[in-house]
């Protein structure tokens, strides 16, 4: 059995300390998700296991010939290479033939008589014979189209952020190491590549190590959660959910064993206030142990805030679109119009370029429609949380920041101050003197975050919060747009966070009519997928039903001709599906051909589809 351990690992940066003890291990076919709040250093902790980085002490211990392979947040790839070079560039025995023979293949293609090169290509040839190598190519592709990436010979400097990303997870996929490092894998992605991530690491052979603020996601592939707390490791048996039920558990635990810490010191700090002298042996021991009690004690655990009720008043008039038409290189909306209403949880959802910001940057006043009005109502005071945070100074400390918003927000139930807001975000008092170039991105969007909400708008435009932001975040924004008593508008891609958040989806295409839904995203985005797999045998069944108007008792002439064929039909097309796949695995680096056979083998097995379902009607009336 193979093992990745952690052992008793300190790590810090400056006076930060991120780790103190920390140990756990990693064994054959765990699959866990790693848990923290933001700035408690899950991307340092895998960096420390892939070797990237060093413990201050402690050790992470590996096997010989165990391999590693991080994907990290932001990957650097070379932008002079093709999304294949890229692909087949590591330390992988497999990539490193296919490395190999594309380089042999363009010496033969320039000198196909050299005999030198003949006896190179006899060589490589038969080392991927050995290692089973033919079919990497055909496999990386299917990888690639899988995460949308179709175009394996394009430069990566001409490719998106977003595609660069898949492009690297695709590469570590590839490489099937013992351990896989997934920091973030499924930002960038659309609903069917994240179905599909799913499913592939649920039957991914070695071990897997992921960071995901995706709650669906890390549910569809966990076995095991490790949450990272305060420098320690505390891991849970099961999937997100499971852990949620357990750490609750925890958590009580810890609460009534505070409870209990909190009535002694109650008891020994009468007895100290009596004016105990230090005359004896059991009084002194007493008195230190209350120093000892006092000094352990969390000031602020009784401490509860209701933050819901920060928004001000609105009026009756919030938003409204008239027959607005945008167009930015393409028409994004064309005589749409919009009624946003007191109390709205409107979640925005459409594909990359559908239009998503623009619609929020007009809601926002940001961006003049081409045609029509947006019209705001007087008593509206906005918020708008953006992908790209304001400019922040550095220099500036977290008290400071937030106070530059309010020193104070008054609400129906009392005053809350700045200090308090900062810890209802999971800023701990020790720290809010920190400057913010000390803080990590997401704790920078999460103080950013709480600096628009001391605002108390009433109206909150956000687009795409959960970026950056850990899963404990996430749960605090939800409980409290949950009380927000104002208007929420947001754009997300995150569908745990849409269906907790959104009563009302405007979901953008590419037909500048949105269309308004009711339905829970996931909902949604499960029918569209039911849709796409139905449509094939609606068209069959239309047209069984148009031939059979009158109710049917028996095969026609025609249908018993076609009854007595079918079978083989159907086996002939699986047969040619075999076949292709065959030469699929034969096609080595001749991309082109590839691409040919996966269009044939779809098309294939669209046919076959639907003469099963051929099959199934007329064997009714066949007996």
């Amino acid at each position: 059995m193979k093992q990745c351990k952690v052992l008793n690992v300190y790590k810090s940066y400056g006076e930060k300390s991120l780790f103190e003890d920390l140990s756990f291990t990693i064994t054959d076919s765990d699959r866990v998700g790693l848990i923290g709040v933001n700035g408690t250093g899950k991307s340092t902790l895998m960096k420390l296991i892939a070797g990237i980085e060093y413990p201050d002490a402690g050790e992470v211990y590996k096997p010989k010939q165990y391999s590693v392979k991080l994907l990290d947040q932001e990957p650097e790839l070379n932008g002079d290479q093709t999304v294949m070079e890229t692909i087949f560039e590591s330390d992988a025995a497999v990539t490193k033939l296919m490395t190999e023979y594309q380089l042999v293949m363009s010496d033969y293609e320039n000198n196909p008589e050299s005999e030198e090169v003949q006896e190179r290509m006899l060589k490589i040839q038969q080392k991927m014979d050995e290692e089973n190598a033919w079919d990497a190519a055909s496999k990386a592709k299917s990888i690639l189209s899988k995460l949308g990436i179709n175009d394996t010979e394009k430069r990566i400097s001409a490719l998106s952020g977003g595609q660069k990303k898949r492009v690297a997870l695709a590469q570590v996929l590839l490489e099937e190491p013992d351990l896989l490092l997934l920091d973030e894998p499924t930002n960038h992605l659309d609903y069917e590549a994240i179905l599909w991530l799913g499913q592939y690491l649920q039957k991914y052979a070695g071990s897997l190590l992921f960071v995901s603020h995706d709650r669906y996601f890390i549910d569809q592939v966990s076995n095991a959660m490790l949450e990272i707390d305060k420098g320690r490791a505390f891991r849970y048996k099961g999937n997100y959910q499971q852990f949620i039920e357990a750490k609750a558990e925890r958590e009580e635990q810890e609460a009534s064993a505070e409870k209990k810490k909190n009535n002694l010191y109650k008891n020994e700090l009468a007895w100290m206030r009596k004016g105990a002298k230090a005359r004896t042996t059991k009084q002194k021991a007493r008195i230190q142990r209350f120093e000892s009690l006092e000094s352990s004690m969390d000031k602020n655990q009784d401490q509860e805030l209701s933050i819901g009720a920060l928004s001000s008043r609105l009026g009756k008039q919030v938003i409204e679109l008239k027959s607005v038409t945008k167009t930015f290189e393409r028409e994004l909306f064309k005589d749409f119009s919009l009624l946003i209403t007191p109390g709205d949880r409107i979640g925005i959802a459409g594909s990359n370029g559908s239009g998503k910001s623009t619609l929020m940057n007009m809601i926002a006043g940001k961006i003049e429609p081409d045609r029509g009005t947006v019209e705001i109502g007087q008593t509206v005071k906005m918020a708008y949380f953006s992908q790209e945070i304001e400019e922040m100074d550095q220099k500036m400390r977290m008290i400071e920041y937030i106070r530059e918003s309010a020193e104070v927000v008054e609400t129906a139930e009392g005053s809350i101050s700045a200090s308090q807001m900062l810890e209802q975000f999971l800023f701990p008092p020790e720290v809010h003197g920190t400057p913010i170039y000390k803080l990590s991105g997401g704790e920078k969007r999460r103080l950013y975050l709480l600096k628009l909400l001391m605002k108390q708008p009433n109206v909150l435009l956000l687009d795409e919060p959960t970026n950056d932001l850990d899963t404990q975040t996430l749960t605090v924004l939800e409980n409290f747009l949950d009380m927000f008593g104002g208007v929420v508008i947001t754009v997300s891609h995150d569908r745990y966070f849409l269906d907790k958040v959104a009563e009302k989806l405007i979901i953008l295409n590419e037909t500048a009519t949105p269309e308004i839904t009711l339905d829970a995203y996931s909902t949604y985005l499960e029918k569209q997928i039911d849709d796409q797999d139905k449509a094939p045998v609606q068209q069959v069944v239309k047209a069984q039903k148009h031939s059979n108007e009158k109710e049917k008792t028996r095969l026609s002439y025609k249908e018993k001709l076609e009854w007595e064929t079918i079978t083989s039909d159907i086996e002939e097309i699986e047969n040619s599906i075999t076949l292709l796949e065959e030469e699929l695995n034969q096609t080595g680096s001749d991309y082109m051909r590839a691409e040919e056979i996966n269009h044939e083998i779809k098309e294939l097995n669209e046919k076959l589809e639907q003469a099963i379902e051929r099959w199934s009607y007329l064997s009714e009336y066949a007996e």
